[in-house]
């Protein structure tokens, strides 16, 4: 019966379920092993520099790349095939920018900078090294091996028919929360096999999710994430605005980004839910009701080509592997959700737990938390 459920769901949300998953996994472990300071508890009472917490987002698209020499900023970029949010970085102590000893100038342009991490930040780096390791291991250890290399084989296989220029991470969402990889063409050509062959399980997501989202936008006004964590929840052309963020598996901040978004370009409005009540309700209009069609026939239309382009035995095989370990999708019966289970003391044991897991992630510039917190 699960499998039969877990069919409906798209695969993109069968991605997006299983890399939010590994993500709190690891955004909790970091979180009880190293030194940070957060809004809702101040510092930890580990001891030395307390940076600000930040997710992995932020470990995969930067400070893995920071040897202890430094790098270019422009370099670091080609390493990572990502932004980061380098003043948030900065702001959160976890890297320092400076010229480079070689360059004359007195205020070098800042791809030409030098990127250097603070005490904190190499202290950070130290948690966050092994950690994919780790959570891999557990993984196998709770679900399976049979059914994590399955997983893993169905994803390499998809991944080295890909461009190689790709990042290892979900790029950070801006305005629309449209996906947008980094422009590599001045950046060194890199070796598909050699690359693919060691990648980590959530890079090998990530690859998949981007190219996946890149395909949708091309057809799409409305991002993925938009369509699939947002319009996807609003039944009967409305829904109140606060009940958003439980149907959605994505934080009030996100859910308050895409609706932003949604009202300026005309696919919706906020009002009260009925006359005298100050309940607010998000109401499709005809716009956003096309939208919400236009969500379902895109994204199928695109898996379609996929199965054409990859191959239907690689992306069956992929959708066999991720519906064994997604399940139906909600948080209750999910064979991930044993392993979201935060520490007494960090910050989403403090939170109400989602009803499901995001079918798209959300890494926004607040923290590059997988679900926009």
């Amino acid at each position: 019966m699960m499998a039969v459920m877990a069919a409906r769901l798209p695969l993109s949300a069968l991605l997006s379920q299983a890399l939010v998953a590994f993500t709190i996994e690891f955004d909790n472990e970091a979180e009880h092993r190293m030194a940070h300071r957060t809004t809702m508890q101040g510092k930890s009472v580990a001891t030395g520099p307390a940076p600000w917490l930040v997710s992995m987002a932020m470990w995969m698209n930067c400070m893995r790349f920071v040897p202890d020499g430094g790098i270019r900023v422009r370099e670091l970029e080609c390493r990572a095939r990502a932004r980061t949010n380098w003043n948030g970085m900065i702001r959160w102590r976890y890297i320092y920018l400076e010229p480079a000893p070689d360059d004359p100038r007195p205020k070098p342009p800042p791809p030409a900078m030098m990127v250097r991490a603070t005490v904190g930040g190499r202290a950070a780096q130290q948690v966050w090294e092994p950690l994919c390791g780790e959570i891999e291991t557990r993984w196998r250890e709770r679900l399976g091996a049979a059914a994590m290399k399955a997983l893993e084989d169905a994803l390499r296989a998809v991944v080295a028919k890909m461009p190689a220029a790709l990042p290892g991470c979900m790029p950070i969402l801006g305005f629309g929360l449209y996906t947008l990889p980094l422009d590599t063409r001045r950046c060194p050509p890199m070796d598909v096999e050699a690359n693919v062959a060691r990648l980590s399980l959530p890079e090998l997501l990530a690859r998949v999710l981007v190219v996946l989202a890149v395909d949708f936008e091309l057809e799409s006004k409305v991002s993925l994430a938009i369509c699939a964590n947002v319009l996807r929840v609003i039944e009967e052309d409305t829904a109140r605005v606060r009940d958003l963020p439980g149907r959605s598996g994505v934080s009030k901040e996100a859910i308050a980004m895409a609706l932003t978004f949604l009202k300026s370009q005309g696919y919706a409005t906020v009002q009260p839910e009925r006359q005298g009540s100050r309940v607010p309700a998000v109401l499709l209009t005809s716009k956003g009701l096309q939208a919400q069609d236009d969500y379902r026939r895109v994204l199928s239309a695109v898996e379609k080509r996929w199965t054409e382009h990859y191959g239907s035995e690689p992306l069956d095989k992929l959708r066999v592997a991720i519906e064994t370990l997604v399940g139906t999708g909600t948080a209750a019966d999910s064979p991930l959700s044993a392993g979201l289970e935060p520490y007494p003391e960090g910050w989403r044991a403090k939170l109400k737990r989602p009803e499901t897991l995001p079918h798209f992630p959300v890494v926004l510039h607040r923290g590059g938390y997988p679900d926009g917190s």
